[in-house]
């Protein structure tokens, strides 16, 4: 599971019936720098390229979310549904202790 900031909202025209009564969220990933701001670290700090993430569960915009890419994303459904990402967790709580080693 990764982390990121959900930072939009994509508007679909039509949708799979499938994926009814969710929504797609705009994720910012977290970086190594945002980990160790902890869950207040601001969106958009990242490196990495933002995606799209299926979400059924109710993160919004600012929400830090837990969330799954790849074959993984398809798992909760019994018909594989055309994602690539889907959100698995809200998060409301983050610790950070980097090993020092």
């Amino acid at each position: 599971m990764k982390l990121g900031t959900v930072i939009g909202r994509v508007t679909l025209s039509k949708s799979v019936d499938l994926l009814k009564g969710g929504r797609f969220l705009v994720v910012s990933p977290f970086n190594r720098e945002q980990f160790a701001k902890g869950i207040d670290a601001k969106p958009g700090m990242g490196t990495d390229p933002s995606l799209v993430v299926y979400d059924d569960i109710g993160g919004g915009v600012g929400d830090v979310i837990g969330y799954e890419e790849g074959a993984e994303a398809a798992q909760p459904f019994e018909v594989s549904p055309p994602i690539d990402a889907i959100n698995c967790a809200l998060v409301d709580e983050m610790f950070y202790n980097p090993w020092k080693g």
